[in-house]
């Protein structure tokens, strides 16, 4: 488990929004997911304020993750209920920012007619996405390509001309791999 997970965990045990946390951390909404999904690190202040903000010690917090992690297990039961911020998506990563470098992998959660736009500063990159639930649509190179439930597609990421969108009416669920 990581420090986004256990924050994650914490803050749904005392059943408390990520808008709720957000508010007495001082923190944004947006920042606060991000954190969660391993997408952020908080400064040891802002991790104090969340860790106050769910009515948990910070140290505790660091004590449970003190040895680095060589292997992260993601459940079902943690993409499957997912609370989206307002930005209608979320990415779970696998990994924190300073323990990336190779690949980056995460759980996409997609809410219905949103869009995710290509990671910056990617040359040459390639992706891997499996979707778990739901449909996705992957604009690339100016081709749009359904996919469902099962499917995979690897591709060479295009800064141009790529996106990740659901024309769906329910939220999508995916695995999306790739290289940094």
């Amino acid at each position: 488990m990581n420090i986004g997970s256990l924050i994650r965990k914490y803050r749904k045990e005392k059943k408390m929004t990520l808008k709720a946390v957000s508010q007495k951390a001082n923190v944004s909404e947006g920042f606060l997911s991000q954190v969660e999904n391993n997408v952020s690190s908080p400064s040891v202040d802002t991790l104090v304020g969340i860790s106050n903000a769910i009515g948990v010690n910070a140290g505790d917090l660091l004590n449970q993750i003190q040895n680095h992690e060589r292997l992260i297990l993601i459940r079902r039961e943690e993409w499957i209920d997912v609370d989206l911020p307002h930005t209608g998506f979320a990415t779970r990563r696998f990994f924190p920012p300073e323990s990336r470098n190779v690949i980056d992998s995460a759980i996409l959660v997609l809410e219905p007619g949103k869009t995710i736009p290509v990671r910056k500063g990617i040359k040459n990159g390639q992706e891997i996405l499996c979707i778990l639930k739901g449909s996705l649509d992957l604009t690339h190179q100016g081709k749009k390509i359904t996919l469902s439930e099962g499917d995979t597609v690897h591709f060479w990421s295009d800064v141009q001309k790529q996106n990740i969108s659901t024309s769906d009416q329910n939220a999508a669920v995916a695995l999306w791999i790739g290289t940094l």
